[in-house]
């Protein structure tokens, strides 16, 4: 059984899209990250980033005691090593999923994050930030498009590196992007978004919340975090393990 700590984000969608594929038998534990419940001391405890998703493991191929693993990306080439799917066991065409998977944690993502941000949800418009993200959202689209050129999925058969991709297309009109410009991309996305276990993901994602992650209240929780909530988030889990008072 693995417990997915998740809110419906494209980060979250990722390990959830993995979960409906396989089905590996999984209970979703949601995470209202408005709220602030990424920093409580037990969520913590397996995700010391205060960031979801996380899974817990209860039945690790060691044998041993239940296994917590944070970051996405992390955590779709656990589930693909522990199932035995959606990563090549050929050298070559696992090389080139990790390459897509690691484009996608260190490229599309934290860009396009940043696009939302601008875009979306920071307090001043900046344009030279604004353009500069959404300059560089289009570049990355303009990379998979021309990888999609002459394959179905990113790596081969479909994998990890497409289940770590799609959800940040998803709010491709947010992005200020325009899906049908970049022919391959649009042909890859539609391929995937029909898929009965994309269709399901999406579906129990919206039935957790289909609330605005961001609004006024939960703004600052988001947004406002530096070194001293880190250090003050630690306190209270030291706090809670010890039996002192958890807030």
């Amino acid at each position: 059984m693995i417990d997915l700590h998740f809110w419906p984000t494209p980060n979250g969608y990722k390990i959830l899209l993995f979960l409906e594929e396989t089905g590996l038998a999984h209970r979703l534990v949601p995470v209202d990250i408005g709220r602030g419940a990424q920093f409580a001391p037990q969520f913590l405890a397996i995700s010391p980033n205060n960031r979801m998703p996380a899974i817990v493991d209860h039945e690790p191929a060691d044998g041993g005691e239940p296994l917590s693993v944070f970051e996405s990306g992390a955590i779709l080439l656990y589930l693909a090593e522990k199932t035995g799917r959606f990563l090549a066991k050929d050298l070559r065409a696992r090389k080139q999923t990790l390459e897509w998977l690691f484009w996608q944690v260190g490229g599309l993502g934290p860009m396009a994050g940043q696009n939302h941000h601008f875009n979306q949800y920071a307090p001043e418009k900046i344009p030279y930030a604004i353009r500069r993200y959404v300059d560089e959202t289009s570049r990355l689209y303009a990379v998979l498009d021309r990888r999609l050129e002459q394959r179905e999925y990113v790596a081969g058969d479909y994998s990890i590196a497409d289940m770590a991709c799609y959800p940040w297309i998803v709010p491709w009109k947010r992005q200020g992007m325009v899906l049908d410009e970049f022919q391959n991309l649009r042909r890859w996305f539609d391929a995937i978004r029909a898929r009965p276990a994309t269709l399901r993901a999406y579906e129990r994602g919206a039935r957790v919340s289909s609330e605005p992650v961001v609004n006024e209240e939960s703004r600052r929780l988001l947004f406002g975090q530096n070194a001293a909530t880190v250090a003050r988030a630690g306190a209270r889990g030291d706090a809670g393990q010890s039996g002192g008072p958890q807030a």
